[in-house]
């Protein structure tokens, strides 16, 4: 089962579907990053979007020294 999820950029509506159980967090994560009820521009999407890199290069950083830890 899926689940349908909306979003306005630009003027128009995206729509999105995904599993039930990854779109609870989807929507708490999109919520924090765009504005769900309205339009969002361009640059706000390209925001969220090096944003979201940015915490997956830290994480990768993280698990880049977790790992040099275990192989000791």
């Amino acid at each position: 089962m899926g689940k349908k999820i909306g979003l306005h950029i630009g003027g128009r509506r995206f729509d999105v579907d995904v599993e039930d159980g990854f779109a609870q967090y989807l929507e708490h994560q999109m919520s924090k990053d765009f504005n769900m009820e309205g339009n969002n521009d361009l640059k706000i999407l390209l925001q969220a979007y090096v944003q979201k890199n940015h915490e997956l290069f830290l994480q990768e950083q993280e698990m880049q020294v977790i790992l040099k830890k275990i192989e000791k």
